[in-house]
């Protein structure tokens, strides 16, 4: 007898039975190894219907679908980080319908051309699909293209708010949009509607203020410089953001233990929810809005993302919005205690397309699972497609010709620079002025200046700029500090010292003037909730130090909030809310030395004593 061969019969009968036992507990039991991929074989078919650009939007969308698998329609439910693309064959292999960039998350080389090639390679990709639906690619750039090298960075919302300017605020749209398009990116994650009514939320920068009015119309004319329509179709998409009530969670009620409102709870009535927090997105809805991302927050301990209520009964039918529903970074997932009960209550409640944003094979899966069941319905996911397909058309897609390296130039152009420069000395609040210590005169003796945020574009910049959190220094970003901006603008005669700690020796002699810039390092949601928004110690030791060797002092603070200064306002001649002016510092000293008028009211309520 063989011993040697039975037994090697034996080992591969083993192997065999092991593998269709691990086949069965994944197919049956509990997944397998990779959804299912596409099966469409009527593939890279040209001149129908869905790419003729002369029919009407409806009847595209409608062949189209009529072509599109199960497994191709879910592809395009899924919106994923760019990062969690390690191979370029998974968009085509999986169907995927839309890509972002999370804060910081570019190209290796920060440089628009780079930029541009990235996206160009992502979209090429997804022509590789069976019908070549082309990829929406996201980003947030809430106040300028801001993660891009040498784009101009604009003030954040709050300083728009306390310029209140709806036509700038349009300006300013419009060339974002510009520098959007010009690196192939046609979707913007804003305008921000929240109102702010807790300054302690870290997010309240990116929001107009803490008045319904003004947000929704500051709101609306963003929305229509983003939307301009000059070719047939959407210059960027802009999304409507965060559905419903976020400037309103109860500090302390946060679900992630490293924070301390966002992802909190709201405990409002649906009177007041409606009167405060409705108002901007219904104006928005009015305006065109064609994508509105649900929050992270609760209402009363349910889920925005899966309040049918909110998404469904109000939003898409009272309100009549026709565009599609996204959710936040990984909302979708703490609706219930699995990824697969979390997914099928949000896409019910009305979640028209997930951002996963990492995790789109268990997404895609579970889709089909759920669709196989009959626990989410064929008519929802065609619901759900058939509106992200309509603003893909809307936003010329399918149609309009790839962005070229030669349209790169208008990536911080003097125009959009200008907009800029114009916005930042708009949005300047005159919060004290002693004596008409304001404006000062340009031919002053000697002048000396302080703070952390005086030589500072990270500060200047605040959050959403080059990374998620914004940086703390000036690598990243090309533009103009305060501190340069006040040398450029004196008189030749003029004598400027600058010393960030304000140590200055000047005996006797004080300086005409002291200018002491200071305010927040800068931040993003969560990490900047903060239960006591103030200056910090080093910034009060160079306020000190500055006014001890200075005839008038002046206090600059550059922050996303009001911060606490009620012990110490009554001891400064005059103080400036600078908010997050951005690279165009030069707008600053436009109004400080009286080239312009202060002419900013304050957004959020701001007590000095």
């Amino acid at each position: 007898m063989n011993f040697k061969f039975h037994r090697s019969k034996l080992i591969i009968f083993l192997l065999v039975a092991l593998l269709l036992t691990i086949a069965f507990v994944f197919i049956f039991i509990k997944r397998p190894f990779f959804p299912l991929v596409n099966k469409n074989n009527n593939c890279q078919q040209t001149n129908l219907p869905y790419q003729n650009s002369a029919l009407p939007i409806d009847q595209r969308v409608a062949d189209l679908m009529s072509r599109m698998t199960d497994v191709e329609k879910i592809g395009q439910m899924v919106l994923i980080e760019k990062n969690s693309i390690h191979n370029l064959d998974d968009i085509s292999r999986y169907n995927i319908g839309a890509l972002l960039s999370g804060g910081g998350a570019g190209p290796k080389q920060d440089t628009p051309l780079a930029w541009l090639q990235m996206i160009n390679d992502f979209d090429s990709a997804a022509k590789e699909t069976c019908l070549g639906i082309p990829l929406l690619y996201g980003i947030d750039a809430v106040h300028g293209h801001g993660n891009v090298l040498g784009a101009t960075i604009f003030p954040h919302a709050i300083g728009l708010g306390a310029a209140n300017d709806p036509d700038l605020v349009t300006q300013v749209a419009q060339a974002t949009a510009d520098e959007m398009a010009a690196t192939g990116i046609y979707w913007n994650f804003a305008p921000n509607l929240d109102v702010a009514k807790d300054i302690r939320w870290g997010k309240t920068y990116e929001t107009f203020g803490s008045n319904p009015a003004n947000n929704a119309t500051l709101g609306s004319a963003y929305l229509k410089g983003m939307q301009t329509n000059s070719n047939d179709y959407f210059n960027v998409l802009a999304t409507a953001k965060h559905y419903i009530g976020g400037g309103n969670m109860e500090f302390g009620t946060s679900r992630n233990k490293d924070f301390k409102v966002e992802e909190g709870n709201i405990t409002l009535d649906e009177t007041s929810l409606r009167q405060t927090h409705l108002i901007p997105f219904q104006k928005a809805v009015t305006n065109g809005a064609k994508v509105v991302m649900v929050s992270t927050a609760t209402w009363n301990n349910k889920m925005n993302t899966s309040n049918h209520y909110l998404l469904t009964d109000i939003l898409k039918t009272e309100l009549g919005f026709s565009g599609f529903i996204v959710s936040d970074w990984y909302g979708v997932y703490a609706v219930a205690d699995s990824k697969y009960d979390s997914i099928v209550n949000s896409v019910n409640a009305g979640v028209d397309m997930v951002m996963t944003p990492f995790d789109y094979k268990d997404f895609i899966f579970n889709v089909q699972q759920a669709l196989s069941k009959g626990d989410i319905t064929k008519d929802r996911i065609d619901n759900a497609v058939t509106r992200i397909l309509t603003v893909k058309f809307e936003t010329g897609l399918f149609d309009r010709p790839q962005a070229l390296p030669e349209g790169l130039a208008v990536i911080g152009s003097d125009q959009h620079r200008d907009i800029a420069r114009e916005a930042v000395r708009k949005s300047q609040v005159l919060l004290k002025n002693n004596q008409s210590v304001l404006p000062l005169s340009k031919s002053v003796k000697k002048i000396i200046v302080a703070g952390s945020a005086a030589d500072n574009l990270g500060r200047q910049a605040g959050g959403w700029t080059t990374e998620w959190q914004g940086i703390d220094g000036n690598e990243g970003i090309v533009g103009i500090t305060i501190l340069e901006a006040i040398k450029k603008t004196v008189s030749a005669d003029t004598e400027v010292e600058y010393d960030k700690e304000g140590d200055y020796s000047l005996e006797n002699n004080l300086a005409d003037v002291g200018i002491v810039v200071v305010g927040e390092k800068p931040y993003a949601e969560g990490w900047g909730d903060n239960a006591n928004p103030s200056l910090s110690p080093e910034d009060l030791s160079a306020i000190e130090n500055v006014k001890a060797k200075s005839k008038k002092i002046v206090v600059i603070i550059v922050a996303g909030r009001p911060l606490d200064i009620k012990e110490y306002a009554q001891n400064w001649d005059a103080i400036v809310a600078s908010w997050l002016p951005g690279s165009e510092g030069q707008g600053v000293a436009d109004v400080l030395f009286g080239d312009y008028a202060f002419t900013g009211k304050l957004p959020v309520a701001w007590e000095l004593r």
